[in-house]
């Protein structure tokens, strides 16, 4: 059967386990039974050549965000050191939704 990585990571571990007894012969899959189902799912994926799909950030400039949130980083480090409870917290909630808008706009 043609899985997805979606469809495997929605598997539990002991399917992904019956899928690796399936394809044994596979470098990838050797000692199956011992790996966690994070290892286990790259290990088929490499066995079966499932390639994972990556997320695109679409309508909002990525980098920019990123940027504002480091220097945000830097400003919560030193509300921190100063005590500054207010201050904190406002960075806080900007630093969370500046990371709720990055993945708003993941497709």
């Amino acid at each position: 059967m043609e899985y997805t990585f979606e469809q495997l990571k929605h598997k539990t571990i002991i399917e992904l386990r019956e899928i690796a007894k399936g394809i044994e012969q596979h470098d990838a899959v050797q000692g199956y039974t011992q790996l966690n189902k994070e290892h286990l799912l790259v290990a088929i994926s490499r066995a079966l050549g499932i390639q994972h799909e990556h997320h695109d950030v679409v309508g909002v400039d990525k980098a920019a965000i990123k940027s504002r949130i480091k220097d945000l980083k830097k400003k919560r480090e030193e509300a921190i050191a100063a005590h500054d409870h207010t201050q904190l917290k406002t960075v806080r909630r900007t630093l969370h939704r500046l990371k709720r808008q990055i993945h708003k706009a993941t497709v």
